[in-house]
């Protein structure tokens, strides 16, 4: 079976196309399942639209969700249309994005740490004069913040675990292997999934999220995993979905995972 859980669109402002296009270009793709998983709104923000090129509207979720789920019920027998969201973690905010995500019926949600110290973690200046030390603590806080989202009970998915890297490539680099051990067991003992995210290749660091590194520790501690292109163009959906799935193999896992309803549903390899 084939899938792909991480796809956006127009709404968010940074995305080419509309819902239809990127379900389209699923089937296109071969696939049994498209997540439809656009970003949040940012609910701790007073205005409706805060970041017009990140998020869509706080007026514009519940159009986002009766979209999916009408394109859904028109799709159904040729593809799965599945009801998904990413959205950020932000620790001060829990409790209102608690709050507003449990009213929709989403299959699952993606749970995403896009700012650490109020500075998105692609912004690659925050790197500057930054010593030995202090590039650690950075690194560290994010892993932290990774580990509280999973323990949230917010998210099916973790995605991008490693997207801090994606552009200051170095950050790979930093010795963090305690924190990353941590946060993996974690993740396990949470049964919260992470993602295979190729939208990597985009960015300076290439590749995907996470590194090959980082797959074989989370196989070592019983992670399971998923797959998602964070597509945001329809021409990326599925995009290096079988290179996945086979260094995942080589890796030693026999499975990956989606959720459906929240209730996580085991593919073979």
């Amino acid at each position: 079976m084939k899938f792909d859980l991480h796809t956006h669109h127009f709404r968010c402002g940074h995305a080419d196309g509309n819902i239809r296009d990127y379900i389209e270009a699923g089937i296109a793709a071969g696939l049994q399942v498209i997540g439809i998983s656009d970003h949040t709104p940012y609910f701790g923000e007073k205005e409706d639209r805060a970041f017009p090129q990140i998020a869509m509207g706080k007026s514009e979720l519940a159009n986002y969700v009766q979209e999916v789920l009408e394109l859904k019920q028109e799709y159904e027998g040729k593809i799965d249309v599945l009801l998904g969201i990413e959205s950020d973690y932000f620790p001060e905010h829990v409790e209102e994005y608690r709050l507003v995500l449990s009213g929709y019926p989403f299959d699952y949600i993606i749970g995403s740490v896009h700012s650490v110290g109020g500075v998105s973690i692609f912004n690659k200046n925050r790197w500057k004069k930054l010593s030995d030390k202090q590039q650690i603590e950075v690194k560290e806080q994010y892993y932290r913040q990774i580990q509280e989202s999973a323990r949230s009970g917010m998210f099916q998915i973790l995605g991008h675990i490693d997207a801090m890297k994606g552009n200051y490539p170095a950050f790979s680099e930093i010795s963090a292997e305690r924190i990353l051990d941590e946060t993996l067991q974690i993740i396990a003992e949470n049964g919260v999934a992470i993602e295979i995210n190729t939208s990597g290749k985009t960015k300076l660091s290439g590749g995907w999220y996470p590194s090959d590194a980082i797959l074989e520790r989370a196989c070592h501690f019983g992670v399971n995993v998923t797959f998602g292109s964070d597509a945001h163009k329809p021409a990326r959906v599925g995009d290096e979905l079988a290179l996945v799935a086979q260094r995942l193999k080589e890796i030693g896992f026999t499975e990956w995972v989606y959720f459906k309803n929240k209730q996580m549903q085991h593919v073979p390899l």
